[in-house]
Formats: structure tokens, C-alpha cells, sequence
């Protein structure tokens, strides 16, 4: 680019963020089809550490403040700052501690997002949420769609609703309504195999569901998409994704995650400044690949070239789901880029990927 010395185009700039979210754990009680972030049962229990927590919340405040006016309590799903997973009622006192550390710092449009599993009686569901509300958390995102209906009964879905609208009043976001009213009107009751569902639905139904074609959706969704050959996608940068800054997500591991790519770490978010003056590609040769014109095309001959990978015959259902196949290829061989983090995402995707 004109102007710019040959060191100035290595580095990328990424933004700061002025929303986001921080899992507590990748580990869940359910393992949807449709997880981004290919979380399940299988994962470790390795919760984000409050010491680690406490420091990515300095450095999300310190973003925030200049966005938000003090005292903004609105939530949605692009707004302020959200606990989640995993799931982060697995671990309900950490969860607990992290909403009155975030409380005290004055955190706008602060919320949980959460698939209920925990809402057995109507007194848990209530005495839970209460806790919350007390120690600072202004408002909850349930999840509700026929991916988790595999895995929690829908009676506890309901049961959170009705406890989080007297409690949080309009701050309560049910993602997504079309699923709660379409299962009501089902008359279904406790859990129901994906499969059934679409018995009774179609597979027109998840039209609705704001699929996106990526993380594990590419691997056990794949034959609800139409396919294409990896040319296709040759024209195509991750640039825009991998430098969002809004709803970008740090694991507990303190990655830092953009434009929902699991397992691409842009680096250590416990020193975000360092991220937001510039990542040096020569250091992240993924990345650098990823964010140049045609990208996708730059990632898939590295991988060709250096680490024999091979087009799958039935191809792609979107330039995501070619890009995380060659970066589950890779490392599998390597652990050499540190931007391919953490390594039990990839083996987390489908349950093929979880015997490599």
C-alpha cells in the first residue's frame, strides 16, 4: 500500500472491542450440532481462573467506557459484556463471583447466556436468578432452539423464562422466540431427538434458526447445506471477521476470539492493549494468510504445499467450514502457531475429529 513501509502492511490492526463475551469453561452439558465453539461434555473442566477473569474485565471496562454512558444497564446480544461457555451455570459460584467483580467495575449491559439445564424446580430458577440480580447482573439470554432441546427438557426452559421475567423484567432475551412459541405449540414435553423434530417440523423449520455455516455446524449440519468445491471460496478474506469489534469473545484460556472463528487465538487478552496496537503476521503466518486478499485461496495452498492436505470430495458448505478443515488438518501435525488456539477445539468438532 502506498505510504506504508513494508513493516507497517505485517501488522494487523485490530480495533478495540465495545462488546463481548468471556466463557467460563468450553465444557456444556450438551454438545449441539450447531455450537460455534464445538463445546461439549467431553471437554476438561478448566474454568477461567478469577485472577485471569478479573484482568480481562479491567481491560473490557476500560474499552466500554468509551462507548457507553455510566449506569447503561440495556442488554442485547451486541451490547456491553456477557458471561457464557460452555455453560456457565455449571459452575454457579464462579459465575456468581465474576458478576460481582464485573458489578463493581461498573460494567454496562451486563448478562448471562444460559440453556437452562439448571432450572429443575421453580424455587432453584428463582433463588438463582435473584443471586444474580443481587450481586449486579442486569439482565439473562436463554437459549432456545432444537439443538438443545435434544438436551434439556423444554419444561426447564420455560420454567427460566417465566423466573427471569419477574426478576430482570424487560431485560430478558429469548433466543430465539420462533423456537419457544414452535415447540409450545408442539405440546412437547422433556427432551426430543433432533431428528424427530425434523420428523415433525421439516428441515425448513431451521430456517429460522440463524444457522450459521460454521464450527461444528460444517461437520454434523453439513447435509442441510448445499456443497461447493473449494474454489469457490478462493476470492475471499477473513479480514472483516477477524478484527469485528463487536461481540468478539475471550475463552478461559484468555484467547482472544473475533467474528465467532473458534479456535483462532488473535492473542493474550489479559494484555489487550498489546492486541489493539498491532499483531504482527510475520509472527502468525495463519493469520497473515487469512486476512490478505483471496485468503481462503493463500490458506488453502499453505496447506496443500506444507502439510498435504487434500479437498474433500464432498465439499464445502461455506468458506468458513473450508477454512477450520484446513486449520483441523494442520494441527494435527503441529503445534508450531500459536494462533491456532486451543488445540481441543478442533478435536471437538465432530465426533470423527475427537479418535485423531
Amino acid at each position: 500500500m502506498k505510504g506504508l513501509k513494508k513493516k507497517d502492511e505485517n501488522i494487523l490492526i485490530v480495533p478495540e472491542p465495545f462488546s463481548g463475551g468471556i466463557f467460563l469453561t468450553y465444557k456444556c452439558n450438551s454438545r449441539c450440532k450447531h455450537c460455534m465453539y464445538a463445546c461439549s461434555p467431553r471437554w476438561k473442566a478448566d474454568w477461567i481462573s478469577r485472577g485471569d477473569a478479573e484482568k480481562v474485565l479491567h481491560n473490557f471496562s476500560k474499552a466500554f467506557k468509551k462507548r457507553y454512558p455510566e449506569g447503561y444497564e440495556e442488554v442485547g446480544v451486541n451490547l456491553g459484556l456477557h458471561f457464557t461457555g460452555g455453560e456457565p451455570f455449571l459452575n454457579f459460584n464462579l459465575l456468581l463471583d465474576l458478576v460481582k467483580t464485573a458489578g463493581k467495575m461498573k460494567i454496562p449491559s451486563l448478562f448471562v447466556e444460559t440453556n437452562c439445564f439448571w432450572a429443575v424446580t421453580d424455587e432453584i430458577a428463582r433463588e438463582r436468578l435473584l443471586q444474580l440480580r443481587e450481586a449486579g447482573l442486569h439482565g439473562i439470554l436463554i437459549s432456545v432452539n432444537p439443538f438443545i432441546l435434544e438436551y434439556v427438557p423444554f419444561e426447564r426452559t420455560l420454567r427460566a423464562i417465566r423466573a427471569a421475567r419477574e426478576i430482570f423484567d424487560g431485560n430478558v432475551m429469548i433466543y430465539q422466540e420462533f423456537f419457544r412459541h414452535q415447540i409450545e405449540r408442539l405440546g412437547i414435553n422433556g427432551t426430543m431427538p433432533l431428528n424427530d423434530y425434523l420428523n415433525r417440523t421439516g428441515a425448513a423449520g431451521l430456517l429460522y434458526a440463524e444457522l450459521l455455516p460454521m464450527g461444528r455446524a460444517c461437520y454434523e449440519l453439513g447435509h442441510l447445506f448445499k456443497k461447493y468445491p473449494a474454489e469457490r471460496f478462493f476470492h475471499m478474506s477473513c479480514r472483516e471477521e477477524l478484527t469485528r469489534p463487536w461481540h468478539v469473545h475471550v475463552d478461559n484460556y484468555c484467547n482472544y476470539i473475533s467474528g465467532y472463528c473458534g479456535g483462532i487465538s488473535l492473542g493474550d487478552a489479559r494484555n489487550l492493549d498489546a492486541i489493539c496496537s498491532g499483531i504482527d503476521l510475520d509472527d502468525h503466518p495463519i493469520l497473515a494468510r487469512l486476512v490478505s486478499n483471496r485468503g481462503i485461496e493463500r490458506l488453502y495452498v499453505y496447506g496443500v504445499e506444507e502439510f498435504g492436505y487434500r479437498e474433500s470430495r464432498s465439499g464445502y458448505i461455506s468458506k468458513c467450514h473450508l477454512c477450520v478443515d484446513i486449520r483441523r488438518h494442520i494441527i494435527e501435525q503441529t503445534d508450531e502457531f500459536k494462533e491456532l488456539r486451543p488445540k481441543e477445539f478442533y478435536r471437538n468438532l465432530s465426533r470423527e475429529a475427537q479418535s485423531l
